[in-house]
């Protein structure tokens, strides 16, 4: 179902909520309180329903089925929430808003990456029980909790290339390219003809293909016509190979070729190939150029998570927090 990826692909710290609603018999019970942050609350509702979102099944019948595994999460869970809740408090401390604008700009480049209409994401968004005004919502959350770890995490990284040299020469397979031929064929077949008069025929016949490329006509063209394999509707183009994936004999061939030229007939026990090399991509070592924004990447990330990490423990350490079980 491509909605579903929306969810996952959009939503850059946590996904949507798909609330738990309770029965009205023991709703007094869901919203107790499970834990102060500062002078904010979290309920059982909240937390069961965190817990649904996560797993996708109801807590009590998770509590049924381990108990180990529903106190662990459920410890996991909440500690999820009280950070949720001290992020939310320092956006606020801090002024950071969103417009509407961006808003809309982040829902059209989810649209955009998933291949989605507008109808498309509603439809999904309505069989995950949830309105269009709630998904903006949740969009804009999630924008300015970005805003803030820029403010308070991303500002502050530095990546120095001497970092990227070094991690260049110690990976460089990671950067390898692996060789790759483009090939097109024509494949004639002999299909409704006698083992003896029809190989000779079929010979001649892959003969004359030959005359005529040699004499200058389209490759594609004469393929159109003639091949009865793959590819033949696109001018006998079969695209990339890896060397590794062509038969010793068609690799042979083709180590003596130059892109451009055509092979002579090759005998196979249903027919006869003409092949066409038209590019012959050799194994290379990207230059350092080509991937440091990969690499950038690698250590920026890295380093995102790790100076994450340290600034929501010290955001912690300093707030107030009680957990009530």
């Amino acid at each position: 179902m491509r909605g579903l990826k929306i969810f996952y692909t959009l939503l850059f710290l946590t996904a949507p909520a798909f609330f738990w609603y309770p029965s009205p018999a023991v709703a007094d019970t869901s919203n107790r309180v499970v834990a102060i942050v500062n002078d904010e609350v979290i309920t059982l509702y909240e937390l069961n329903g965190r817990m649904k979102e996560l797993a996708g099944m109801d807590p009590a019948e998770m509590r049924l089925r381990d108990e180990k595994q529903y106190l662990e999460a459920r410890r996991k869970t909440l500690n999820s929430l009280i950070e949720d809740k001290l992020t939310l408090q320092k956006i606020r401390r801090l002024g950071i808003k969103v417009t509407p604008k961006q808003v809309d700009a982040a829902i059209e480049r989810i649209k955009r990456n998933n291949g989605l209409t507008q109808e498309d994401l509603i439809a999904g968004l309505k069989k995950q029980g949830m309105g269009y005004d709630s998904y903006r919502e949740k969009v804009k959350v999630q924008l300015e909790r970005m805003e803030l770890i820029n403010f308070e995490v991303r500002s502050k990284i530095i990546i120095r290339e001497e970092d990227i040299t070094e991690y260049y020469n110690k990976h460089r397979d990671e950067f390898v390219v692996k060789g790759k031929v483009h090939l097109a064929i024509i494949v004639l077949k002999q299909e409704g003809l006698s083992n003896q008069g029809g190989s000779g025929s079929l010979s001649r016949q892959a003969e004359n293909i030959l005359a005529r490329l040699k004499g200058g006509e389209d490759f594609g063209e004469l393929a159109k016509k003639f091949s009865k394999g793959p590819g033949a509707e696109d001018g006998g183009d079969v695209g990339f190979f890896k060397p590794s994936q062509l038969d010793p004999k068609l690799r042979e061939i083709i180590k003596e070729m130059s892109p451009g030229d055509i092979s002579e007939p090759i005998v196979r026990p249903s027919g006869i190939q003409i092949v066409k090399l038209i590019d012959n991509q050799e194994e290379r070592l990207k230059p350092i150029e080509e991937v440091k924004k990969a690499i950038y990447q690698i250590f920026y990330q890295k380093e995102v998570n790790k100076r994450y990490s340290a600034w929501i423990k010290k955001l912690r350490d300093k707030a107030y927090t009680k957990i009530i079980f």
